[in-house]
């Protein structure tokens, strides 16, 4: 059930309208979508985590994360951890702390993007280079650019294939190398999944989010397996986009493991670190499209159109994602915050444009009808021949 009573956060400048994570091998179009919980004196649960970690413990959490990783630790000089990354500042971190600072023995892992951006690809090289054993998988071409089309015309979810993928083919990795533990450098709870302090200290990551039981429960761009066939796209074509069995997930008892849990630390401060360790580079333009900021979503052309969905379908953009965090790491002000959004968020993904209609294959034309189509009805006005939306965090 929708929230049509749009309502934003008194600490930060977070919207109820966020989408939740959610399980993409189930999205169909017309599921309904768990949005970001709001307490009583409207604080998202984000802000409400971040006050949270104020009262832990981090170097009993660091014991705790020493013990768990002489747990997985291997003697024989194979891998002991996977860990999935871009050459982005987060998976910079993680790869690196582990190696170096715990002594584990990583296997680094790499989903393709779409389209690479030139910078992304550097980060990447530079990253592997640095000093990581690397998986880099790159799926059939033609596949993926139909899955893509068709989930951006059915979804309006251009994204959902990369992060299918980007979701699943670690864990595959990890199945295959008979690796036992798989670690992210981010945090569920710090975007604002879930709302209560049982979800605050989930260490693990739910095997919902990486396992199935029956070919009847999956869905690719919003289409089972069977309706997916009138597109000439086969079970056999999906293999690199299916989450793992869950008994075999089961009986490897792989676990998946959020970093942030055990050590507090937050995006600007990876960002200097991965510039030092990596010589991670930042975004050419000076920031990315929709946001302010220069050290997120780099890698793939599609990035700014996939952020520019997600402000069609929930009024909330890259920039209001960056304030957000932002704020609640004392960066900037809520009044800053207030102020970047209204500046940048909802911006058109303009560099790429051509090349992503291109890749869509599709014009102009379909591509406004098909964003229009999914504007909801409580958020968006039509002003003359302008969109605009009815509430923002601004007034």
């Amino acid at each position: 059930m929708i929230n049509k009573e749009v309502k934003f956060c008194v600490k930060c400048v977070e919207s109820n309208q966020r989408f939740l994570g959610s399980v993409t091998h189930e999205d169909k179009k017309d599921r309904a979508q768990t949005r970001t919980s709001f307490d009583e004196n409207q604080v998202c649960s984000a802000c409400l985590y971040y006050d949270y970690k104020k009262t832990v413990d981090w170097k009993k959490r660091e014991e705790e994360l020493i013990e768990l990783l002489d747990k997985y630790r291997r003697n024989d000089g194979y891998y002991d951890v996977v860990v999935p990354g871009s050459g982005g500042k987060d998976s910079i971190f993680v790869a690196h702390t582990l190696k170096h600072k715990y002594k584990m023995n990583p296997l680094t892992c790499t989903w393709a993007p779409h389209m690479y951006t030139d910078v992304g690809w550097r980060n990447y090289i530079q990253w592997v280079d640095s000093g990581y054993d690397n998986y880099f998988h790159k799926p059939d071409g033609s596949v993926h650019r139909e899955l893509t089309r068709l989930s951006f015309k059915n979804l309006l979810h251009p994204f959902q294939p990369f992060a299918q993928g980007q979701v699943y083919f670690p864990l595959r990795i990890a199945l295959e190398k008979k690796i036992k533990l798989v670690v992210y450098g981010d945090s569920q709870a710090e975007r604002g999944s879930g709302g209560n302090l049982h979800s605050f200290n989930n260490k693990f990551l739910s095997q919902a989010l990486y396992t199935y039981k029956e070919d009847k429960d999956l869905y690719y761009a919003g289409y089972s397996l069977k309706e997916l066939e009138k597109f000439n796209i086969y079970k056999k074509d999906l293999n690199p986009y299916f989450p793992l069995k869950e008994k075999d997930f089961q009986e490897q008892d792989i676990k998946v493991l959020q970093l942030p849990y055990f050590i507090n630390y937050n995006p600007q401060s990876n960002f200097y670190f991965a510039k030092e360790k990596s010589n991670f580079e930042v975004n050419p333009y000076g920031r990315s499209e929709g946001t302010y900021t220069k050290y997120s979503s780099l890698d793939d052309k599609i990035d700014g159109l996939h952020h520019y969905t997600w402000f069609i379908k929930t009024g909330r953009g890259r920039a209001t994602e960056d304030a957000a965090l932002e704020i609640r790491n004392d960066i900037i002000t809520r009044d800053e915050g207030v102020a970047l959004v209204k500046k940048y968020d909802g911006e058109f993904p303009k560099i790429f444009f051509k090349e992503i209609l291109d890749y869509l294959d599709m014009n102009e034309k379909e591509f406004n009808e098909i964003i229009d189509k999914f504007r909801p009805k409580h958020l968006w006005r039509k002003n003359g021949s302008k969109w605009e939306l009815k509430q923002t965090v601004w007034k």
